[in-house]
């Protein structure tokens, strides 16, 4: 599970992250990366997961498998980014493997176009 240090609480940096930061998508997710100048040095996941991926225990299964997934990223994103992934409704009928498949080459993309 990912740990409380690194959970996206604040409203305001999501907006952020979504707005401003780098994006790379695919079938069942989007993935929103930004590196802005804060004072944590613990980067942040947070996680999107609207009605229109399905029910409330179908979104809740999908978020902890996004959590369970992210944590093993956390270690390889810069120290102060912010990083928000969104599911998309293709994510309610994927497998664990599928996200993360997912996940991870949204990950690549998106940091290549941070670090250029």
């Amino acid at each position: 599970m990912l740990s409380s240090a690194h959970r996206l609480s604040d409203g305001a940096s999501f907006q952020t992250a979504v707005r401003t930061g780098r994006r790379a998508g695919s079938r069942t997710l989007v993935v929103h990366l930004a590196v802005p100048d804060r004072d944590g040095d613990d980067p942040l996941v947070g996680f999107v997961v609207s009605k229109a991926v399905g029910n409330a225990v179908v979104r809740n299964r999908v978020k902890r498998r996004l959590r369970h997934l992210a944590r093993e990223y956390v270690s390889t994103l810069p120290g102060s980014a912010v990083l928000v992934v969104r599911a998309l409704p293709a994510a309610a009928e994927a497998s664990s493997r599928e996200l993360g498949a997912d996940l991870g080459r949204c990950l690549v993309r998106v940091r290549a176009e941070v670090s250029s």
